[in-house]
């Protein structure tokens, strides 16, 4: 840190396991918004890390995600992973229309259905690996196959192409510097080919996602435009695999580890979704921060001047781990009070998909401690890889046995 201009050096890199990030922690605790320097993208940004902060800040119109566009901002990928015609990057109002179209297609009756096509998804990934035994990676097995099959399925896109997608998606969150061209080449090509479906869709809409919205009308706007329905598409794609995948293999790593967490749900399934609410709010599921907003007037926050123009980021990490609203955050409290933790974000960008990815995660481990009632990580904790070269914190492989 440079005392004398107050900045904090911020490069997010901490890729410890599931360990806090120290610098993160440090932050919270000495200097609760705070100025810091990023890898990439010019000047410097604010950084809001408790709970309340945070909430002022993700809805607050008088922070837009809006005023972000043609700017080079501070970040922590080489490219900017969010297209400018995105719904992350508009206000409301604007961002309400395609939201409320959007949550349409995750209606409860909607998810319904996709829980009964997850169901059977998953006991086809597990019958695999009962059948090729143990020792099994549970990332390749589970985490990885299951998110990227239930959202490709759900936007009826042809099996033949996924492996195609997720690669250009894993391209795009790469943290190194000499990763930029092929994550722009990624990006562009993702922009293509989801121009080019959803074309389709629109001519000859089916049952799929992408026909949902292409076919949804707004009372006031009506349907989407061919951009809008191309981005959002390219979107759901996107977030609709990475993250959940990410936290089945750290849930599923923290209950291998944790056999006072894993007894508790082998007691009584019941429980499970609490539990998972839990872990969800205690597992530092990604690096650093994402995608930050403008201050459009003068705002005092967290007792620090934000002035009109500033570039101001949130961490949800440590929103999800301020004493003030998670007594003892560092530990996994089974009995912790219902207070919302910010995994999926908060306010007016708030993830659409989750209760598809909460609904994943109930199905994915109901039926793998069901099925393998004795499963075990094969080898120990401390010979488990992690990823350290994007913006996601995971294991590269999770072996078990059973």
């Amino acid at each position: 840190m440079d005392d004398a201009a107050r900045v904090w050096d911020c490069p997010f890199d901490y890729a410890e396991g599931l360990e806090f990030d120290p610098r993160l922690r440090r932050l919270s605790t000495e200097e609760p918004v705070a100025r810091i320097r990023m890898k990439y993208g010019e000047g410097t940004a604010w950084l809001a890390t408790r709970y309340d902060d945070v909430r002022t800040v993700t809805s607050d119109r008088r922070f837009s995600r809006n005023a972000l566009v043609g700017r080079d901002f501070p970040r922590m990928t080489p490219e900017p992973i969010v297209q400018s015609e995105s719904i992350n990057l508009m206000d409301p109002p604007a961002s309400s229309r395609l939201r409320s179209l959007v949550a349409k297609s995750f209606a409860p009756r909607h998810v319904a259905r996709m829980r009964t096509r997850t169901e059977r998804v998953v006991d086809e990934l597990l019958d695999g690996m009962e059948e090729a035994g143990p020792p099994a990676d549970l990332f390749a097995r589970l985490a990885a196959p299951l998110p990227l099959t239930t959202v490709c399925e759900a936007l009826d896109i042809p099996e033949e192409t996924r492996p195609w997608l997720r690669g250009h998606a894993l391209t795009m969150m790469n943290t190194v510097r000499s990763g930029k061209e092929a994550a722009v080449r990624s990006k562009a090509e993702l922009r293509a080919y989801f121009t080019e479906i959803t074309a389709e869709r629109r001519r000859a809409p089916g049952e799929d996602l992408i026909s949902t919205l292409a076919t949804a009308r707004d009372d006031d706007a009506g349907l989407l435009d061919d951009d809008e329905l191309a981005v959002m598409a390219m979107v759901l794609l996107i977030t609709g695999q990475d993250t959940t995948t990410y936290q089945l293999a750290n849930i599923g790593y923290t209950l291998l580890t944790r056999p006072d967490v894993l007894d508790a749900v082998r007691a009584d399934p019941t429980r499970l979704p609490r539990v998972l609410t839990e872990l969800l709010r205690h597992i530092p599921f990604r690096k650093g921060v994402g995608i930050p907003r403008i201050a459009l007037e003068d705002v005092e926050l967290g007792g620090v001047l934000v002035r009109a123009g500033d570039v101001v980021h949130v961490s949800y990490l440590t929103a999800n781990r301020d004493p003030e609203k998670f007594p003892e955050p560092d530990e996994v409290d089974l009995e912790r009070d219902a207070v919302p933790h910010m995994t999926f974000g908060w306010g007016a960008h708030h993830c659409l998909g989750a209760p598809l990815a909460e609904m994943e995660l109930e199905v994915a481990f109901t039926k793998l401690l069901a099925r393998f009632p004795g499963l075990r990580l094969a080898v120990d904790p401390a010979d488990v890889p992690w990823n350290t070269t994007s913006i996601w914190r995971h294991p590269l492989d999770l072996p078990v046995a059973w």
